[in-house]
């Protein structure tokens, strides 16, 4: 009996910026991506995540917005009306650079938390482009990998509770490739670890 062929995987970090909590009425005022690495038959093999990045600023699609979440980022809205890409465009050249980038493998999005920045670019994708590159499930909550590993309840985790060997040591500074690049180095580390028996212990 042939054994059907599994095609590997490309793990494609991804943070977004917005200044809400859902797409339509918000907008996706930046998002940032960086390849993490390649997984197949034979395990996880990390990229360099500063190698093959892509990054926009969009000009936003509505009126409203969150002053909150606006100064999270820091962009100034009134600038990104006038500069920002138009998010067709902008969508169009991520999926077309998704693609290039994972040829002969299945791209993968994967974030920390993943919900809510594939909330955003999977909505955006399908609204202004029709589809998306990851299909509708092609996505890894970085969360839940860290969970599952260390056998801890999901809402137990936060990267404060991780083992300090297992975080970046970049700075979380949310602009969005800064963000996509560090938690493309979580993702290498997580795939590498072997659990909590393996964490070094404090000297």
């Amino acid at each position: 009996m042939a054994t059907r062929r599994i095609k590997p995987s490309l793990y494609i970090s991804v943070d977004i910026e917005a200044d809400g909590p859902i797409p339509g009425p918000y907008s996706m005022l930046s998002f940032g991506a960086a390849v993490a690495g390649r997984q197949d038959a034979d395990g996880f093999t990390a990229a360099d995540p500063e190698e093959r990045t892509f990054y926009r600023e969009l000009r936003p699609i509505g009126e409203e917005f969150v002053p909150e979440a606006l100064a999270v980022s820091g962009f100034d809205r009134e600038r990104l009306v006038r500069e920002g890409a138009e998010p067709g465009v902008a969508l169009a050249e991520f999926s077309d650079w998704v693609r290039q980038v994972s040829v002969g493998s299945q791209p993968v999005m994967c974030g920390y938390p993943a919900m809510y920045d594939w909330t955003f670019l999977y909505w955006y994708l399908i609204r202004f482009t029709g589809a998306s590159p990851f299909g509708h499930s092609g996505c890894l909550h970085m969360k839940t990998l860290y969970a599952t590993k260390a056998a801890l309840p999901l809402r137990a985790v936060a990267k404060g509770t991780m083992p300090r060997d297992l975080l970046s040591r970049r700075r979380h500074t949310h602009h969005a490739l800064d963000d996509a690049v560090e938690q493309a180095e979580l993702l290498a580390n997580l795939m590498a670890w072997q659990g909590p028996a393996s964490a070094r212990l404090p000297e």
